[in-house]
Parts: structure tokens; sequence; C-alpha cells
């Protein structure tokens, strides 16, 4: 299976094993391929910016030919969702209950959770807008615990907003029949769950869609890295979400010699049997472990060389 073949690519994994590097090398190879491509940074810790040395953030900027970047911001997300909430519920609160209405919904931006809605609110429209803006959308995530709440939120937030409907049209069908005569009545309410609804279902169908979209993980021949990667690729299972390949990353090369080397290959080789016990229905690419870091166009150039060598 060629990765590059997906219209859509998440890379996932634990912090510090090489996820941002490895996006940037899947989206500048694919940059180089021809693709019109745009790279999405979800980690609050974004690193895209000091790759290419330049501004980022959160508007989409060319860092490259044919590619694109963007650093989605948690904390702005949330104040745009937040105010769409309050947006949504003009006309639907008595003018003089807005104020209270106001004061809970900006408490609730400060709760669990809120950070995460609204991040997946713009994963949504990156999606479902700019799918049609770019040949490749790739994914560059946060650790593997935000990861996987992300990924389940189609899901876990499509069965909840099913759940509200359901009240609402019960609620709305009594008061239709209370208050005006069985004429049917303006739900504005009703209009922006069932639009969310839509969006959920069409995002979890673009991401259910293994022709379109690839799930990848990054990780080191460790025992941490390896534990974490096998407990996110069964969580997300349950979820129908797939992970197909993964990315060893800083494999020592065969080549070294000397007693350090000697000792560190002789740590990493029950690892590396490990993984390749471990990931049996994963295409596996291997990684050296260079002896620099990963910093200019020409060593992402080369790292991007062995993203081609599936083993």
């Amino acid at each position: 299976m060629d990765i590059f073949n997906k219209e859509i690519i998440f890379v996932g994994g634990k912090g510090g094993v090489g996820k941002s590097t490895s996006s940037v090398a899947l989206a500048l190879e694919a940059a180089k391929r021809g693709f019109k491509t745009l790279l999405i940074s979800t980690d609050p810790a974004h690193n895209i910016g000091h790759i290419f040395d330049q501004r980022v953030g959160g508007r989409i900027t060319t860092v490259d030919e044919n590619l694109d970047a963007l650093e989605i911001d948690p904390e702005q997300e949330t104040e745009t969702y937040i105010k769409s909430v309050k947006e949504n519920i003009k006309g639907t609160v008595h003018p003089t209950m807005m104020e209270e209405v106001h004061r809970q919904i900006d408490t609730a931006k400060a709760s669990p959770g809120a950070d995460e809605a609204a991040l997946f609110d713009k994963l949504i429209s990156i999606i479902i807008e700019e799918s049609a803006n770019y040949d490749k959308l790739v994914f560059d995530t946060a650790p593997t615990g935000h990861t996987i709440r992300l990924l389940s939120l189609p899901e876990l937030m499509g069965v909840w907003i099913e759940g509200l409907l359901s009240k609402r049209g019960k609620t709305q069908e009594t008061y239709t029949r209370l208050l005006h005569d069985g004429e049917p009545a303006d739900d504005p309410i009703f209009d922006v769950l069932l639009e969310r609804q839509t969006r959920f279902k069409k995002a979890r169908e673009i991401m259910l869609d293994g022709e379109k979209t690839g799930f990848i993980f990054v990780l080191n021949p460790e025992k941490l890295p390896i534990i974490e990667t096998k407990n996110a690729i069964n969580m997300l299972d349950q979820y129908h979400l797939h992970v197909r390949t993964l990315i060893i990353n800083r494999v020592l090369p065969g080549d070294e010699t000397g007693g350090f080397f000697q000792q560190r290959k002789e740590h990493e080789a029950p690892y590396l049997d490990e993984i390749k016990e471990t990931f049996k229905s994963q295409e596996l690419i291997y990684i050296p472990f260079f002896p620099y870091d990963i910093t200019t166009r020409e060593q992402l150039e080369e790292f991007s060389t062995y993203l081609k060598k599936e083993g």
C-alpha cells in the first residue's frame, strides 16, 4: 500500500517520537509529487512553523511549492466556538435571560472537553471544506491520548446529538400542539442540531473511508512507545478507525560500531522483534536514527526517501 494514495492522512503517536517531522516529510513529499497539500497541526505545541522557520499560525500559509500549512490554536477555536453558540441561541431566549445564559456559556468554556469540542469543530470544517481545495490533507496530531479522543468524537458526539434531536423533537411537538394549534413552529435550535448532525455524519463517513483516509502512528523502538501504540490501535479499532501503517523512527543503523553503539543495538533488537510480532497487521516503515536534527528542507527530503520504503 502506498500511503501517498490517501487524500487525508492523520499522523499520531507518543510525544517526542517524531510525529511532526514525519508529518512534514509526508506533506513535502506529497507536494513534490505535484499534489496540492495542506499540512494541519492540531498539537498545541506546534512545530510546523519552527521546522519551516516562518510564522504559520491560525491562517492558511504557503510554506513551499504546492504546500500550505495551518496551526490550529485551541484557545482561539474555543473562543470562536463559544461565539457561534451564543449566535445560535439568539431569538430563542428571552432578552432578560440573555446575560445569565451568556454567563453560563462563558463558564462552560473553561470546562473539560470544551477545547476538544472546538478543535473537533474546526477539524470537521477543514475536512469538509478544504478537501475541495487540496489534493492531500496531512494532520499532525497531538500526543496519543488527545488524538484518540479527537478521532473518536464523530461517533460519540453523533450519538449525543441524535439523543438531543429526539428530545428536542418531542418538546417541539408538544409546544406546537399547545401554542400553535398544531401548526409547525420554527425551532432554530433543532435546525442547528440537525445541521451539526449532518456535518458529523459526513466527517465520520470520510474518516471511515479506507480508500480516502489513512491513519499512521509513529513510534520509536522502545518499550513505552510500543505499549502506547498498541493500546491506541486497539482503542481506535473499537471506533472502526484502523491504523494500517506504522513509522518506526530513530532505528540505529546497522553499520555503526563501537562499544556504545553495540550495546544500544543489542538493547534495541528485542524491541524491533516485538514490533514485528505485535504489529503484523500493519505495514512498517523504518527510519534510521540520523546523527543530526531534521530541520532543513534537504534533511526532510532525505527523511522522506525512507517513507517510500516499506518492509
